[in-house]
């Protein structure tokens, strides 16, 4: 048994060779092949090894290979080994493979390896850059072809050749090659995979910490190795959950590592950086995703400006072979100032990344949001009067007045449901923010069917003579039921999509004081709420307002004849009355750019935010005037069918 792992351990560590071989690309790993011209006797491979860095002498007779010299970091071994023999060969290939990182030295002869120096880690001084020495011919016996890297340095037979090597400080060295290297993490990654199944990595740019789960694991917090130069409050800790352990293995093994040098992995564009180290997790031999318990990183930096934002990002070096930063896969959890945990589902590199661009902020928040807050508050008062009056009014109940109180009612619960968002945003609750949210688009999608609503209907009294005979419930339908169905789809999109979040807490920054964002139920910044926002939100609102101005435009053509409109102030009551009806001051939204945008955005929240109040005006002030005028337009019969149908609308 002690045999089969002592040779499994030799296959690993011949593996590890050739990948680090392949990984650095670097002549510090030193390959030295040739064909061996030797007798048709037994033969054997010789060694004796020395520490120190003076050379190596590899040589060749009829009946010996041997590989003898100082060139290792801690082993010192002398020995014999012998090897099969064919009668019927009198040649051989051989390559000598040294790494001095590993302090590593492998024969590979007749097909067959022999270690003759195993590792026991990454070591920090070695022997490296080997370079020729004073070469010995031969007669008969000894090494053909002899070559480096693939060079041939003779092609003759050569009974002894000698290189000389430089002793230097690998660590720093691999770790300057590596940061220079668009593949120095993958570089670094390899080391630290491999040597860590032979001992423990040390490196000047990483650290790593082997955790073995057996059965029984239960999870584990530990706290990542470090230099140090790195403050202990300031290291990282991780915390591994029980799900981790594979139920197939009896053992399994979590390969932690904290890289302290950030140029290894910052790339990308200019405006976000990697906020203090890296930590890299990965399982010996598995690829972990998709946990039901996410892996927690935390990580202790410094405290930012209030103008930058942090986020958990990963690296999956299986999916990008350049470092790719991607915020999918983990959750940020601000625990305060200085510490933030990354709650992940997968398993790889994890690091904070900072917005260095200023966020987006909104110049007078708290003054347009106490104008908004007063506005709706006298628009919920002005609604229920309102709605209470046209409901005194069933016997005079026509189809346009159920259209005002449709639109009544919509604008009702759109104040209602933005004087909540702010204060149910502050409870904390989630699930309770989204349902404001999406009450708050259904309030607003409701109030912008009902415009449309006055539009279409308007657009019938003038275009026909008579009342339209459309049933009431079409009109309900529309105003009421399809903002039901579009909120609908978009919560059934957010409950069964995966990673899809319409609605939640939505933080609007002041200018003046960053740090006391105000906080509102609404949907969410993301490209999926920005998707439904445009097309959803934007473009009902754009086909109100275009629908809205059209239409008062051609009921002012029509209307603009009447002896009444030489009146001023009626001519200016009915087409800002027409203009609530219609929507039209929505349309403010679209002028919000430019040199007057600040003018244009109070003017939007002074509008739109006492819209309530102005129907209300609106309605009493044409109830005046019809009872002003009662006998006057009853008796009249100069006026066309129209017309009277016009003022019917204006005055309901």
């Amino acid at each position: 048994m002690e045999q089969n792992l002592k040779s499994v351990r030799m296959w690993i560590i011949t593996c590890l060779l050739f990948i680090l071989g392949q990984a650095m690309e670097n002549d510090r790993d030193f390959k030295m092949c040739g064909t061996w011209r030797h007798g048709n006797a037994s033969r054997n491979l010789k060694y004796d090894l020395k520490t120190g860095c003076k050379e190596i002498e590899i040589s060749a007779n009829e009946s010996t290979l041997s590989i003898q010299g100082s060139i290792t970091a801690t082993c010192t071994r002398s020995s014999s080994i012998p090897l099969k023999s064919n009668p019927l060969q009198n040649q051989s290939d051989f390559c000598v493979f040294w790494e001095p990182l590993l302090d590593l030295l492998i024969v590979q002869v007749i097909g067959k390896n022999h270690t003759l120096c195993e590792s026991h880690g990454l070591q920090g001084t070695c022997c490296t850059d080997l370079s020729q020495g004073n070469h010995k011919t031969a007669a008969l016996y000894g090494i053909v072809n002899g070559s480096t890297h693939g060079d041939i340095i003779r092609y003759g037979v050569m009974e002894v050749y000698r290189f000389r090597g430089d002793s230097i400080n690998c660590k720093e060295k691999f770790c300057d090659e590596a940061s220079q290297k668009h593949s120095g993490a993958n570089m670094i990654e390899e080391a630290v995979m491999k040597s860590n199944k032979i001992g423990r990595v040390d490196l000047p740019c990483a650290q790593s910490r082997i955790i073995e789960m057996e059965e029984g694991f239960t999870g584990l917090r530990f706290t990542l190795p470090a230099p140090r130069i790195v403050a202990p409050n300031m290291i990282p800790s991780v915390y591994l959950p029980s799900c981790l352990k594979s139920q197939s293995r009896s053992t399994s093994k979590v390969v932690c590592t904290y890289y302290q040098n950030k140029t290894l992995f910052q790339r990308g564009s200019s405006d976000a950086d990697l906020l203090g180290g890296i930590v890299g997790l990965s399982v010996e031999n598995e690829i972990i995703k998709n946990l039901p318990e996410p892996v927690r990183i935390s990580f202790h930096h410094s405290a930012l400006p209030p103008n930058h934002s942090r986020s958990c990002v990963s690296w999956d070096t299986r999916r990008d072979n350049e470092v790719t930063w991607r915020y999918d896969g983990c959750e940020t959890v601000k625990i305060h100032d200085t510490e933030t945990e990354c709650c992940c589902n997968h398993l790889t590199y994890f690091a904070i990344l900072v917005q260095v661009e200023q966020k987006t902020t909104v110049r007078h928040l708290q003054a347009l949001t106490f104008i908004t807050a007063v506005g709706c508050a006298m628009s919920l008062v002005s609604c229920l009067v309102l709605f209470y009056w046209l409901c005194k009014r069933r016997g005079k109940k026509t189809q346009i007045s159920l259209v005002h109180r449709g639109l009544v009612v919509a604008i009702f619960l759109l104040c209602l449901f933005f004087i909540l968002t702010g204060t149910l945003a502050n409870v904390g609750n989630e699930i309770v923010c989204k349902i404001t949210g999406s009450l708050l688009h259904y309030a607003l999608l409701s109030t912008l069917c009902w415009m449309a609503m006055e539009v279409f209907h308007t657009f019938l009294l003038i275009r026909k003579v008579f009342n339209s005979t459309l049933p009431t419930w079409i009109f309900y339908l529309v105003g009421f039921g399809l903002p039901v169905l579009l909120v609908s789809i978009l919560f059934l999109i957010e409950w069964l999509g995966v990673d899809v979040d319409i609605y939640g807490e939505r933080m609007i920054v002041p200018s003046d004081d960053v740090n006391n964002p105000y906080r509102m139920c609404w949907m969410l910044e993301n490209d999926n709420s920005l998707l439904a926002h445009y097309i959803i939100n934007v473009g009902l609102l754009a086909v109100v307002v275009s629908s809205g101005a059209v239409m008062l435009f051609l009921v002012v053509r029509e209307i603009r004849n009447r002896p009444d409109w030489k009146k001023i102030h009626v001519a200016f009551l009915s087409i800002w009355g027409l203009t609530c009806l219609f929507g039209t001051t929505w349309g403010l939204g679209f002028l919000d750019f430019g040199p007057m945008s600040e003018t244009i955005l109070f003017l939007f929240c002074i509008i739109n935010s006492l819209q309530g109040f102005f129907l209300m005006l609106r309605y009493y002030a044409l109830e005046g005037m019809k009872k002003k005028d009662r006998s006057i337009s009853d008796g009249s019969s100069s006026g066309s069918s129209k017309q009277h149908m016009l003022q019917t609308h204006e005055k309901s």
